[in-house]
């Protein structure tokens, strides 16, 4: 073998050393880099932080990612951030049932912000303990359900609509005729199984009677200070007070990084509400029976 071959070789030789030892102090900068900066790896042990923002809507995928934490050796326990005046009915259920399951397996708190009213107050229920500020506006424990009505425009405009139906009460509500006695009476009496629902959530959740929620369940909204003596939340805070009880009250180290919920498959957002979630609201759930709100709607809005 040439003198040139042999320096050849020992040249690819060095230059294969020297990337393999770049490569491991790059790889070990990021590393401490990370730590540092409280960053770290996915897939180590972590909280889980399940973010509620904006109006609740078909939340059938976030649901099943909630799920899963019960069965995931990774998440220590579960935070559940909210700020939502409420929303549909159907998918407050969906986080409150699945948000219970974990809680039955880990810790579970739950941490107020603005707002969590209505939908957004059931979902936070299951938790172990409720924090929330002050000023947080809370409670609004009912249903509501709106049907809009155009008769009289449609009169106006020389509009007559022809409606065929297989019952008195298949067409109720309707947004071209006036509901009927029989039509109020049956969609109050499904909001009312509704609203009864809700209260036993509450009643579970919190570990109060029936009888004592009901005179709570009024529909008002309460401010956080005004929800603590009633039994409502349990403590004045934020994310901070709820990493220290998880700490104190749960032998959740405080140090533990956190990992965000995140939905299978969700689609987009737009303002911090999920375009999924808003088309839903704003057609498939209109003035049909699958319609009914657990949503915060202050006087004159």
């Amino acid at each position: 073998m040439s003198l040139e071959t042999d320096l050849f070789l020992d040249r690819r030789r060095l230059k294969r050393g020297i990337i393999l030892w770049r490569v491991v102090a790059v790889v070990a900068l990021v590393v401490a880099a990370l730590g540092v900066w409280g960053f770290s790896l996915p897939g180590g042990r972590h909280v889980a932080v399940l973010n509620v923002k904006g109006i609740i809507g078909n939340e059938e995928k976030l649901a099943e990612a909630v799920d899963d934490l019960a069965d995931d050796r990774q998440v220590a326990a579960l935070m559940v951030v909210i700020d939502s005046p409420g929303g549909a009915v159907s998918g407050g259920e969906a986080l409150h049932d699945a948000i219970a399951r974990v809680a039955t397996r880990k810790p579970v708190v739950a941490v107020m912000q603005g707002l969590a009213a209505s939908a957004g107050y059931m979902i936070a229920v299951p938790a172990q303990r409720i924090f929330a500020r002050n000023a947080t506006i809370t409670g609004s424990i009912g249903v509501i359900m709106e049907a809009p009505e155009f008769s009289g425009l449609l009169d106006k405009l020389g509009i007559d609509v022809q409606t065929l139906v297989s019952g008195p009460l298949k067409g109720q509500p309707s947004l071209s005729a006036p509901m009927t006695q029989a039509g109020q009476a049956a969609l109050q009496s499904l909001l009312m199984d509704l609203y009864d629902q809700f209260v036993g959530m509450v009643a579970q959740g919190r570990h109060m009677s029936v009888a004592d929620v009901r005179t709570l369940a009024d529909g008002r909204a309460y401010t956080g200070r005004q929800a603590l003596p009633l039994h409502l939340i349990d403590a004045i805070g934020g994310q901070d007070e709820a990493r220290a009880w998880l700490a104190r009250a749960k032998d959740v180290p405080a140090g533990l990084p956190t990992e965000t919920v995140q939905p299978r498959g969700r689609g987009p957002s737009f303002f911090g509400l999920h375009l999924g979630g808003l088309a839903n609201l704003l057609f498939s759930q209109r003035v049909t029976l699958d319609g009914a709100m657990a949503l915060w709607q202050p006087a004159g809005l």
